[in-house]
């Protein structure tokens, strides 16, 4: 299971909340209960780790719009989706909507808590390539105009010489702007510079 992470719980059924509560505390695992999807929305933010187990149907609303409400917030919480009224229109709209699962209650405990440690592990894996990129992205930011250029015909492909031909520079300037790019972008070769530019840009992932 991931450490430093939550498993927070909407459902104004007291004694769901308690079982589910119950059930990550046995896997040792910090969950959080919430009655409304408003209270949950008054405590979560966005940089706090974890998974969302939200039920569909709550006193005065729909889990459904919560889930939208955190897709308009840009929140990247996994969604674990349960109900006891399953359908095909609702179950669609909930993994049209980013849920992570969908599931009908009752739950068995152990699929349930299977579905959890994976969701966290989800969660976990899309933070660690979102700071990721976003340090990538900070020393993109860090080259000069001329080292961003170098670095993007690198990432094209092209050799010292194209380069050099491509910027009107000579071979060994190039070879300069090189080196130091890849001492700034904290790589060893251009194949991990090039992997790096595709993280930061959203176009692969790296392995976690």
């Amino acid at each position: 299971m991931t450490h430093d992470s939550t498993v927070f719980v909407v459902d104004d059924n007291p004694d769901v909340c308690q079982s589910i509560l119950a059930l990550a505390e046995s896997a040792g695992l910090h969950a959080e209960t919430f009655p409304s999807a408003g209270e949950f929305l008054d405590a979560y933010r966005a940089d706090r780790a974890g998974c969302l187990v939200l039920d569909i149907r709550l006193r005065g609303s729909n889990g459904l719009d919560l889930q939208d409400e955190l897709l308009r917030r840009h929140a990247t919480l996994p969604v674990i989706i349960l109900t006891a009224y399953a359908n095909v229109p609702t179950s669609i709209r909930a993994f049209k909507g980013g849920a992570f699962d969908f599931l009908r209650k009752p739950v068995p405990p152990e699929q349930l808590l299977e579905r959890i440690g994976a969701a966290l592990e989800f969660d976990r894996r899309a933070r660690a390539a979102a700071a990721e990129g976003e340090l990538i992205r900070e020393r993109i930011a860090a080259l000069t105009r001329r080292e961003h250029e170098v670095m993007e015909l690198i990432v094209a492909g092209k050799t010292s010489k194209e380069i050099a031909a491509a910027l009107r520079l000579s071979v060994r300037t190039v070879e300069g702007h090189r080196l130091v790019v890849l001492r700034k972008m904290h790589v060893t070769s251009a194949a991990q510079l090039v992997r790096d530019v595709l993280v930061a840009r959203g176009e692969v992932q790296r392995p976690t």
